[in-house]
């Protein structure tokens, strides 16, 4: 009776310590109280359309929403005048950040169309600013309304 007792308090003792350095080796949550994140909505651009900011900036990066020309005398223009609205737009929003293009780190470009995209492009290089970030341009099918053929996703770096 002893042995088997003694035998069952080992086998307890193994099983609690082979839980303990488990668990002790697991890979613990972060929280960096360094951190901050802010939405953003800007007064003198159009109203998001649904429930999400226009930016949300996370410590020293700025991602903005997909932008359009809706609400914008471009709206059911060229995609060529609707990239200049959209880049009016991102640019007042940089220099409500601070920054400029030469701060971009990435766009996403969504269009309904590649008929025009050699115009698209030399537009492209211009707004850049010989800063050219790096850039996915994805064809779709459509966008949130059929006038617009043409959205812009962009991240920005803000410098310390």
């Amino acid at each position: 009776m002893k042995i088997h007792l003694l035998l069952s308090l080992l086998i307890s003792l193994f099983f609690t310590t082979s839980t303990f350095a488990a668990d002790t080796n697991k890979q613990k949550p972060t929280h960096n109280e360094d951190s901050t994140l802010i939405r953003k909505n800007y007064p003198n651009l159009p109203a998001p359309a649904g429930p999400y900011s226009i930016a949300v900036r996370h410590n020293n990066t700025l991602y903005l929403s997909g932008i359009t020309a809706f609400g914008t005398p471009a709206q059911d223009k060229s995609m060529a005048e609707q990239a200049k609205a959209i880049f009016e737009q991102i640019k007042q929003i940089t220099q409500a950040e601070g920054i400029g293009m030469r701060e971009l780190i990435k766009v996403t470009i969504y269009v309904t169309s590649t008929d025009d995209i050699t115009t698209l492009r030399q537009l492209l290089s211009e707004q850049y600013e010989g800063h050219n970030p790096a850039s996915s341009l994805i064809h779709i099918a459509g966008l949130a309304t059929p006038e617009l053929n043409i959205e812009i996703e962009a991240i920005f770096a803000i410098p310390q």
